[in-house]
């Protein structure tokens, strides 16, 4: 097979890569080692920063998107008992904050994809790439067949722990790594929503979160040890805990069955640079935040935008300027939300080994920024979303 981005990953990165080249007139192939139904079906967050939503709306995507997703004016932060608003829309100029699960986002790239003839190969094994320098090719094997694709760059959206990240030399890239000493127990509840925003409780017993997928079933999460089994935390743990980190007047949290449970690691990575040779690496592969600032899918957003006006610069003028800079193009940004995504992070959790300084100090923090409009102003800047660069590379 010969293509012109041959792309290792059908998330969100590598399916919205592939769906902007096709507006482009660039070819391209998908291969991933799931199967469509699993990449369907596995149920993940999405909180949409605003320029992630005008991007896919933008790209003939947002048609399903205006109708089944939730929007929110802002958040709230909850603690020492007391619930504040943080009104993202009235301190961004009317940005919102949009939930619409990943796995919904994927649904949409792929029917796109299909539709529009686009190739894409699941539960593929065996995948390797070879020869980023100069002639790169995807190797892999598919319904008992080996398979070859040719291609002019390779664009590598397969994770943090995909093929494509450890294809560059160890000696060529620096990594940036910071692993938390907690992490989160997810569950996944049948029950109407408790709240009409995202709640994020800080409390003496470690952080919590109440989000909603749909009317109908919720997303919560609970400050863990990293370490914790799913048989470590039965049902009635669960809500015990649940209830008494979210605790407020005149409010109640809605119980309902609990149909899938999860510890989630949290960490921070960057790999720099982005990319060798003909090699582009994107979303996970490059980079990874820990969800309390929600930033995960919208940077993997940010960089196919960069990679996919890039590439159509290159194939329209034959210029390698964008393709030269994408990492520089891309990086600072990066490295904003893996600040704004850290800030969250020790804001809102209990660390190990905290004194009751580092909790009146956190207390304080947390009073500070609900009671500055200044600092109200930034977190709903960086929640929603720096706006996107005019010209990227």
């Amino acid at each position: 097979m010969q293509t012109q981005v041959g792309i290792v990953g059908a998330g969100p990165a590598g399916l919205l890569l592939s769906h902007l080249l096709h507006l482009r007139g660039i070819e391209s192939i998908v291969i991933d080692s799931r199967s469509r139904a699993e990449i369907e079906s596995t149920i993940r967050a999405g909180v949409l920063e605003q320029g992630t939503v005008d991007l896919l709306t933008d790209a003939g995507l947002g048609s399903r998107l205006a109708r089944e997703a939730i929007f929110h004016r802002g958040i709230y932060l909850r603690f020492g008992g007391c619930t504040h608003h943080v009104d993202m829309e009235a301190l961004t100029g009317g940005k919102r904050v949009t939930i619409y699960p990943q796995h919904e986002v994927l649904k949409d790239l792929i029917a796109a994809r299909l539709e529009a003839g686009g190739e894409i190969r699941f539960g593929v094994t065996s995948t390797s790439v070879h020869g980023i320098e100069e002639r790169p090719s995807i190797r892999f094997r598919h319904e008992d067949r080996d398979h070859g694709i040719e291609c002019d760059f390779i664009a590598g959206c397969d994770g943090s722990h995909g093929v494509c990240r450890s294809a560059i030399p160890s000696n060529l890239i620096s990594r940036h790594e910071r692993v938390y000493p907690f992490g989160w127990f997810g569950v996944l509840v049948e029950a109407p929503p408790s709240s009409d925003e995202l709640v994020y409780a800080s409390h003496p017993r470690g952080f919590a979160l109440l989000s909603t997928r749909s009317p109908t079933l919720q997303r919560l999460y609970l400050q863990c040890n990293p370490y914790d089994r799913i048989e470590d935390w039965p049902d009635d743990r669960v809500w015990e805990e649940l209830h008494a980190r979210t605790v407020a007047d005149d409010w109640t949290l809605m119980e309902g069955p609990i149909t899938q449970k999860l510890v989630v690691g949290m960490r921070s990575y960057v790999g720099e640079p982005m990319q060798h040779g003909r090699l582009f690496l994107a979303g996970d592969a490059a980079h990874v935040v820990p969800p309390t600032g929600a930033k995960g899918l919208n940077l993997a957003v940010s960089d196919v935008r960069v990679l996919s006006q890039a590439l159509d610069r290159f194939y329209r003028a034959g210029t390698r300027e964008g393709l030269e800079a994408y990492s520089a193009t891309c990086l600072p940004r990066v490295w904003k939300a893996q600040r704004f995504s850290w800030w969250m992070t020790t804001l809102l959790h209990r660390g190990e080994g905290d004194t009751s300084f580092d909790e009146r100090r956190r207390l304080a923090e947390l009073e500070y920024v609900v009671s500055s409009r200044h600092a109200l102003a930034s977190l709903a800047e960086n929640y929603v979303g720096l706006p996107f660069d005019d010209n990227p590379a």
